[in-house]
């Protein structure tokens, strides 16, 4: 495992909104780009596999431009095809090692762990890079989602890979979700279909920044008592 030195482990974790809509779906990624996000995810849960492969080829043309990484969603032969940065698997869509197999070391590779740390240490042992639990708050995306605790980011602190958080996250509530401990904010609606979505995807990135000068402060500050 190797997370690309050029993307970062923290921060900001975009992911598509499921459309056929191919015009629309590029317009409302080229909006929030410029906010920078860590990653993009491109989901669509279409059967046509000519219009996800020419979605995908376009994303990844974007997001090489703008500097963000690409994950695919659920689909390792096509992270493969366009040359994405990594793919992300729920439960039931492949095998961690036979992802990294086919993509190679240097590809990050996700695990959805819903609300179950066992199932984030089983992941991260078969070569995850990432793990993401949720749904952290109540979900328009997946209404019938699991909810997962947000004392999950304190337990698993020790795991040693970023620590996702999805499901619901705005910027209004995004604040104790990174003050729990999630490494990373998976977000569709609270950007896409905010208002302005490039304000909400910064407002967001905002929120992680202040937490970790927080917690740079906080370390300085004990370094400073152990010195005096």
């Amino acid at each position: 495992m190797a997370w690309p030195d050029a993307l970062p482990r923290r921060g900001l974790y975009l992911i598509t909104p499921d459309t056929t809509d191919s015009l629309r779906l590029f317009s409302q990624c080229l909006r929030v780009l410029p906010a920078r996000p860590a990653l993009l995810q491109y989901r669509n849960k279409s059967t046509d596999p000519a219009l996800r492969l020419a979605q995908a080829q376009t994303l990844r043309a974007l997001t090489r431009a703008a500097g963000v990484g690409l994950i695919i969603n659920d689909d390792v032969a096509l992270a493969a095809q366009v040359g994405a940065d990594g793919v992300h698997l729920g439960r039931d869509d492949g095998d961690i090692a036979a992802a990294r197999a086919r993509l190679g070391e240097h590809a990050i590779l996700g695990a959805s762990c819903y609300d179950q740390l066992p199932l984030a240490r089983a992941a991260i042992a078969a070569g995850a890079d990432y793990v993401a639990f949720g749904a952290v708050c109540p979900s328009a995306t997946k209404p019938n989602a699991v909810r997962a605790p947000l004392s999950l980011f304190a337990d698993s602190a020790a795991l040693g890979v970023p620590r996702v958080a999805i499901g619901g996250i705005t910027p209004a509530n995004a604040g104790e979700i990174v003050a729990a401990g999630a490494d990373m904010l998976a977000v569709i609606g609270g950007v896409f279909d905010a208002e302005d979505p490039l304000a909400a995807a910064c407002a967001l990135k905002s929120l992680l920044l202040a937490e970790s000068v927080l917690k740079v402060n906080l370390l300085w500050l004990d370094a400073s008592t152990l010195i005096c």
